[in-house]
């Protein structure tokens, strides 16, 4: 669960796919996604990910056998997360 300072409460969770380019065009939805773009993995330390975002990308790159089921702290509160590779 997530308590914004406004009194606005979540419940975050992610689940992630891997997927191959077939074609078309990667495009930002305009409201909640700003930016769409393909980054090849020696390039993602130079984005600007939020602290919760960035260990579920080094979980998929860990090419884990398992999904990763566990908590992570961004700010003040935990996040509860799952991550299926």
């Amino acid at each position: 669960m997530i308590a914004y300072d406004d009194g606005e409460i979540r419940q975050q969770f992610a689940i992630c796919f891997e997927a191959r380019i077939t074609g078309g065009t990667l495009l930002a939805d305009g409201g909640e996604v700003k930016e769409a773009r393909f980054v090849a993995a020696e390039d993602l330390d130079t984005l600007n990910l939020h602290p919760s975002r960035r260990p579920r990308v080094g979980h998929y790159l860990a090419r884990r056998l398992t999904p990763y089921i566990g908590q992570e702290r961004a700010g003040r509160k935990n996040i509860q997360e799952v991550a299926c590779m």
